[in-house]
């Protein structure tokens, strides 16, 4: 039986202070939303607002025509959900396969897949951005859809792939002798099995795409098609002496990604603890 001694009180008290002081820049987000305009700027960021205030949230959800928070988060979930769509469909097939077709030419494949992991995309920033000119695709939907889809697509292969190894075969023995094609007995048996794996790919590829600047910037900046970050970042030019503004902008643009978190977060969680045990 464990005993609550010194060492154990010192090892709590250490975790409190270090989460309490991961919660201080958050702490100054918010602290500073709440504060109207002239309490902004005439108070530090520690001190607590004399009154609360919602006008700088109100200020960033209403924005402007050119930074609007409400399209922002529609142009966002529309990247970020059509790209998840994509990469766990084609990622969570591509792995099955690599698994199940065991041979060079899959190996080699796979290989390919984790390569494309170290590479830093941005080498190839300028010829993609020429192509993705020439088919008509910047500043849209569409060609960010198929962009941060090619970028993650090793990710998300490499991720299932850990996940297919595990899985046992004899429900995909069982299915095919009653006749199930290869494709009906990934759909209906494999692919409901990698709900832990499928949970930890949409964690992960949608926090980096939802939370991506560069990327945007560069192929939607001055469209109407910019996502959150980018919407948010054109607050700092126009309200550059408002924070609570800008803080009430960040605070906005977080809330959808959390929520999302928070409902998914026991697949996360599996997903990291192993999977499907067999």
């Amino acid at each position: 039986m464990n005993r609550y001694d010194k060492k154990t009180l010192a090892r709590e008290g250490l975790v409190v202070l270090a989460a309490l002081l991961l919660m201080l820049p958050f702490y100054f987000l918010v602290n500073t939303a709440l504060k109207s305009d002239v309490d902004a700027l005439n108070t530090s960021a520690m001190a607590l607002p004399p009154q609360l205030s919602m006008e700088g949230i109100e200020a960033a959800w209403s924005g402007s025509p050119t930074r609007n928070i409400p399209a922002g988060v529609l142009n966002s979930i529309i990247i970020t959900g059509g790209s998840l769509l994509t990469l766990i469909a084609f990622g969570s097939i591509a792995a099955y396969t690599i698994t199940r077709i065991p041979g060079r030419i899959t190996g080699l494949l796979y290989g390919m897949f984790v390569l494309g992991i170290i590479l830093p995309f941005q080498l190839g920033m300028v010829p993609i951005y020429v192509v993705m000119r020439n088919f008509g695709l910047v500043g849209t939907h569409l060609g960010m859809i198929l962009l941060y889809s090619g970028l993650l697509m090793p990710l998300s292969v490499f991720l299932y792939t850990g996940f297919t190894k595990a899985l046992p075969r004899e429900y995909e023995e069982a299915a095919q002798m009653d006749g199930s094609t290869p494709f009906q007995t990934f759909r209906r048996i494999v692919f409901p099995l990698l709900s832990p794996a499928t949970g930890t790919v949409a964690i992960l590829c949608g926090m980096i795409i939802w939370n991506d600047f560069f990327t945007s910037l560069i192929f939607l900046s001055g469209s109407q098609n910019a996502p959150l970050p980018v919407v948010v970042y054109g607050f700092v030019g126009e309200q550059v002496s408002k924070w609570n503004v800008i803080f009430g902008a960040v605070i906005l643009s977080m809330i959808p990604i959390l929520a999302f978190y928070l409902v998914a977060q026991k697949k996360f969680i599996q997903g990291f603890a192993g999977g499907i045990k067999s």
